[in-house]
């Protein structure tokens, strides 16, 4: 997907539509994080026949349904917060968000997807404990320079839109980390 394409889609079903910005956020997420998930299939050998078209949907229930609320409401928070918009207090809000909402995101998406899966609570917990902490160290290189630039030139209304067409790239991480078998000392086992 191009970025002329994202542009489009944006201007066509975000702008002209003069949602509430966490509708922004649902319809975006519920749109980008399958298409996430989609590019990781694809990256993984299949195709629009083969691909898990189930785990498209969860991907779109999570980032549309949890995901963008729950951002919405960090970035609401933090805008309270710090209500000035310069490029000291948008490196103070990314890295506050590395230590706060940083390790909630990860372990809730691991949480969440594996319970979306009809996992036990037990194999939910296991897996968590097994990718978050990677996934998070991996966050940490990404996310406080485009939260740095989000804080601190992206008007509020538009963070969660743009913080969305920053994770496509991260949402197909995710489904990676997702689909990954866990690094263990013994060597690579899945997680039931």
């Amino acid at each position: 997907m191009t970025t002329k394409m994202l542009r489009s889609w944006q201007r066509i079903f975000i702008a002209k539509l003069k949602l509430h910005p966490m509708a922004k956020g649902v319809l975006t997420y519920a749109f980008m994080w399958p298409t996430g998930s989609l590019i990781q299939q694809t990256l993984e050998g299949r195709n629009f026949k083969t691909y898990d078209w189930a785990r498209a949907l969860r991907f779109s229930l999570f980032g549309g349904l949890y995901v963008a609320p729950c951002l919405y409401g960090w970035l609401r928070l933090s805008s309270a917060m710090w209500p000035q918009t310069n490029l000291r207090v948008g490196l103070l809000k990314a890295l506050t968000e590395q230590v706060s909402y940083g390790p909630f995101a990860c372990v809730s998406f691991f949480m969440g997807m594996s319970l979306l899966e009809l996992k036990t609570f037990e194999q939910a917990i296991a897996e968590t404990k097994a990718k978050a902490l990677p996934t998070y160290k991996v966050g940490l290189c990404v996310w406080p320079v485009l939260q740095t630039i989000n804080f601190s030139l992206v008007p509020e209304h538009h963070r969660v839109v743009f913080v969305s067409i920053c994770s496509l790239m991260w949402t197909i991480f995710l489904a990676y980390m997702k689909t990954r078998a866990a690094q263990s000392p013994a060597g690579l086992e899945e997680v039931a």
